[in-house]
């Protein structure tokens, strides 16, 4: 009998060996039933490399729980592809997500990614407006961490000749790029107008400054069949068919409109806060002779598209406590501090917009706090990619063939009708 107890516990070592081998060779790290351990960290290209100094930092005090940084292409569409293609696998490969504001709620929605407790992070201390962008139905499945909205570049030189001021209003946009621009050989107004996401930007843009909206009830109702939301399209409509707004400009993205502006062949632009410090750099035509105010609308300043990023734990992360830190950590003043000076990018701390060190070294600032504190997130929908792509296909063709309103309405009303049903 005591070969069989020998035998016995043999057999059970081995079969304790074994499982914790199978474990082992299915991925299973060490601390996983913790939730702590390293992580990997997912972004769009770096463009200024300032992340991988922030994540020295972290990996320097958590030597244990070391970030990995994974940069995917610089294309939106591009990294949307590839995290979505990971995420519909259950794919764990990456842990923290920084993603499109925009994506929030798609990726909220497909349970890719985890509710968070706001608990844990200084939401208090955020530009109000950003952390609307990481909701959906009520709960917080994100957190701020860069933030964006358009601004309206001008040329002060050419205005100050005229004696003319920034316009606030979208008729007085109209009048001085209709009769000053040609006096001076430049194109009135331009924006992002190619079927890609910045055009859906510019449409929202127009459609909410107007004060209406493309869709309502996060997604779940079409309302651009409005006075209001056609008062919006007609402001870009009509600047085309009344040529204020040049053919050209229809085939620009943010780079080929900041060119256009920067070598001096536009009035006014609309684009994001990252132009300005280009704009006035040593081989611009425009360098000291160019300002930035809030976009206008129809009777004051209008309302932007909140752009930018938000951090999300994935649903399949090993580690989704050491994911969390890192994210607390990511959006920590000092580090929202760097993402600004290092990054050149838009924090969401409110107090950074006003420290007259940082306001000396980006005058912009102020502007850009007053642009997002009235912005509004662009099209919250768990289908948001298939509504964007409409938006830009409907309003492209309007504005190549110089379509009615009505007939742009009524045919994003039928596309989006059609996405939003299929919801």
């Amino acid at each position: 009998m005591r070969w069989k107890r020998a035998a016995g516990r043999a057999l059970l070592i081995c079969s304790l060996l074994f499982a914790g081998s199978a474990g082992a060779q299915a991925g299973e790290p060490a601390g996983a039933s913790t939730g702590r351990g390293p992580v990997t960290l997912v972004t769009g290209g770096d463009l200024t490399g300032y992340l991988r100094g922030v994540l020295d930092g972290w990996n320097a005090e958590h030597p244990r729980e070391k970030v990995t940084l994974v940069e995917l292409p610089d294309a939106a569409d591009e990294v949307r592809a590839q995290m979505v293609t990971e995420l519909r696998s259950h794919s764990a490969r990456f842990d923290v997500l920084n993603i499109d504001v925009a994506w929030t709620s798609e990726f909220a929605a497909a349970g890719w990614i985890k509710p968070v407790s706001g608990e844990q992070f200084p939401l208090e201390h955020f530009l109000p407006p950003v952390v609307d962008t990481a909701t959906f139905r009520g709960r917080l499945y994100a957190v701020p961490y860069v933030t964006n909205a358009g601004l309206l570049y001008y040329r002060k030189d050419v205005l100050a000749r005229e004696g003319a001021r920034p316009p606030r209003t979208w008729a007085e946009l109209a009048k001085l790029a209709k009769t000053v621009a040609p006096r001076y050989g430049l194109d009135g107004y331009a924006g992002q107008f190619l079927p890609y996401e910045g055009l859906t930007a510019n449409v929202v843009e127009a459609v909410q400054s107007a004060g209406g909206s493309v869709l309502a009830g996060e997604g779940a109702r079409v309302t651009v069949d409005s006075p209001a939301a056609r008062r919006g399209l007609s402001f870009l409509l009509d600047g085309v068919r009344q040529g204020w707004i040049p053919q050209r400009a229809l085939t620009y993205k943010e780079e080929e409109s900041r060119k256009a502006f920067q070598d001096g062949h536009l009035l006014f632009l609309r684009n994001w806060p990252y132009a300005y410090a280009l704009a006035n750099g040593p081989s611009s035509e425009v360098a000291g002779k160019f300002g930035a105010v809030p976009l206008p609308g129809p009777s004051g300043p209008g309302s932007s598209a909140l752009g930018g990023s938000n951090l999300a734990v994935n649903s399949q992360s090993r580690h989704p406590k050491t994911a969390a830190e890192l994210i607390s950590y990511l959006t920590s003043e000092p580090v929202q501090r760097r993402v600004l000076t290092e990054g050149a990018l838009p924090p969401v701390w409110a107090d950074l917009y006003t420290d007259p060190q940082l306001v000396r070294r980006f005058p912009y600032l102020p502007t850009l706090k007053r642009a997002v504190l009235t912005a509004r997130p662009r099209l919250k929908s768990p289908r948001y990619d298939q509504v964007s792509l409409a938006v830009q296909a409907v309003m492209h063709d309007a504005l190549v063939h110089r379509r009615s309103t009505d007939a742009t309405v009524a045919r994003l009303k039928r596309e989006l009708g059609a996405i939003v049903g299929r919801g």
